[in-house]
């Protein structure tokens, strides 16, 4: 259906009420599950290495995840502006609600360009395996500290440092390196810096099929719940897997090690960052034409 906005021809596609209902309340429930039990966790003070990890490092609040948008393109039939999903940026006319492309903010052109840039060449690369988890070992080589003083260590500090000496460290997402130790930051082959993030960027790496949850929830309400959602879920079995091949014994959490220092836990590895590979691999498609189709909408 076309509609005039100030003049401006906006073709949309007509969601019977009944029908966006049901999938915001289907939305809603799917998240109920895994976030409720956390809040109410989080409102006695109790740890969650992965959920915490999530909302703090992509700080993309639980409330946020739970508010279903349409994305663009998608008009909304409505009986009563009370019944609105809680989203701001909607507009109504007569009986319809949509997100209008008018009303994106410029500033963010920029980044929604280099976003799509990001994913186009990650998509093209072959997948590398070969770093097997090391990342989380060289946040705590020789560091003299913890870095998650909640969590305790399952080796040595003598013990991590042999093993990290012992292996070569791989790493190609540039957001994980900054946070190794300085003692370790010169042991990487790969020289990274922000200058080289698309450069290096894989399809690969654990922490660059977490990041679709951040670029998916960056461009949220104008990108639809239902593929943030997919990027959180897929975000959270990923940062289970990155927390199991950690140095840090996360037992208490349900968390049984994959110990990579052994040869049996590498062979784990490998398999479980392959499943991911291949489970990021649809979202990062779906959510690459969902940028570039929000693109063509708001240039």
């Amino acid at each position: 259906m076309e509609l005039m906005t100030d003049d401006i021809a906006v073709d949309l596609k007509i969601k019977p009420e009944s029908e966006w209902r049901n999938t915001m309340q289907s939305h809603e429930n799917e998240l109920a599950k895994l976030l409720d039990p956390y809040l109410k966790k989080r409102s006695m003070h109790q740890k969650d290495p992965v959920l915490d990890f999530l909302f703090e490092y992509y700080a993309f609040r639980p409330s946020h995840l739970k508010r279903w948008s349409p994305g663009i393109g998608m008009a909304l039939e409505i009986s009563s502006t009370s019944d609105l999903p809680e989203v701001s940026e909607l507009t109504v006319l007569d009986n319809l609600a949509f997100l209008d492309p008018k009303h994106f903010p410029d500033k963010r052109l920029k980044s929604l360009r280099w976003t799509i840039e990001l994913l186009k060449k990650s998509s093209g690369k072959k997948p590398l395996f070969g770093c097997f988890g090391m990342h989380e070992w060289a946040m705590v080589y020789r560091a003299g500290e913890v870095r998650h003083e909640q969590i305790p260590l399952r080796l040595s500090d003598d013990e991590i440092a042999e093993f990290v000496e012992s292996r070569p460290l791989l790493c190609t997402h540039f957001d994980a390196f900054r946070f190794f130790t300085e003692k370790a930051k010169p042991m990487n082959r790969n020289e990274l810096s922000r200058e080289k993030f698309q450069e290096m960027e894989q399809p690969g790496c654990l922490h660059t099929n977490m990041d679709l949850y951040k670029w998916a929830y960056k461009f949220y309400p104008w990108i639809s719940s239902e593929i943030v959602r997919k990027a959180f879920f897929n975000a959270v079995k990923t940062r289970k897997v990155d927390m199991q091949a950690s140095p840090y014994d996360a037992r208490e959490f349900g968390l049984e090690p994959i110990k990579i220092e052994t040869e049996n836990g590498r062979k784990v590895y490998l398999e479980k960052q392959t499943e991911i590979f291949e489970s990021s691999m649809p979202i990062r498609e779906e959510l690459f034409e969902a940028m570039e189709d929000l693109l063509v909408w708001v240039e």
